[in-house]
């Protein structure tokens, strides 16, 4: 029997849609049961309704966090979502819902942690002077993209890059990497 996923967007969702795609697979060990978001408009939404995956939105604006958590902790678990995968989730999750989640949230970062944590990743890279980047996929805790690196992608920094350039570069990796590195995660 596969996992069940429930994946968190705020946006495009382009990573949720390299999950969603995996998961179509026979050989795929999970699928998406819902998708989820904090933007009602966001447009990964109406790509998951079209490719008949349940979806999920409510705007946090004018609720108290605890209460609009629960509500996205109701319609996880009201699609026997067992694994919730961030993927382009804005919102930090209270130390409650990771709590209540502990071990079965994973999240992809675009930075080789525990290098850059937090945001703006690929311009903190090139002004360094690294000579990699890349993303990670990580298990979430209560620390800022602190939890068990599960999986991590190299790409290599030129030296024309801009943070856009090196981004659509990142996120190619990331759409390779992530759908592997949930694979394992389910199944361990």
């Amino acid at each position: 029997m596969k996992a069940k996923v429930g994946v968190l967007i705020s946006g495009r969702g382009s990573n949720m849609m390299a999950l969603a795609e995996a998961a179509v697979s026979p050989a795929a060990p999970y699928t998406i049961a819902i998708v989820a978001s904090d933007k009602p408009d966001a447009p990964g939404l109406e790509w998951a309704r079209q490719h008949g995956i349940p979806t999920f939105a409510q705007s946090p604006k004018g609720m108290p966090k605890a209460e609009y958590e629960a509500a996205i902790d109701r319609a996880l678990r009201g699609a026997g979502v067992e694994t919730i995968a961030l993927a382009g989730y804005m919102r930090l999750l209270s130390d409650d819902f990771v709590a209540r989640w502990r071990g079965r949230i994973v999240n992809i970062h675009p930075s080789l942690l525990p290098k850059y944590k937090g945001l703006d990743t690929h311009a903190r890279a090139i002004e360094a002077g690294d000579s990699l980047a890349g993303c990670s996929v990580h298990v979430v805790t209560e620390e800022l993209d602190g939890g068990e690196v599960l999986g991590q992608a190299e790409v290599p920094l030129l030296s024309d890059d801009t943070a856009a350039t090196l981004a659509d570069r990142v996120l190619a990796a990331e759409h390779r990497l992530y759908p592997q590195v949930l694979a394992d995660f389910v199944t361990r």
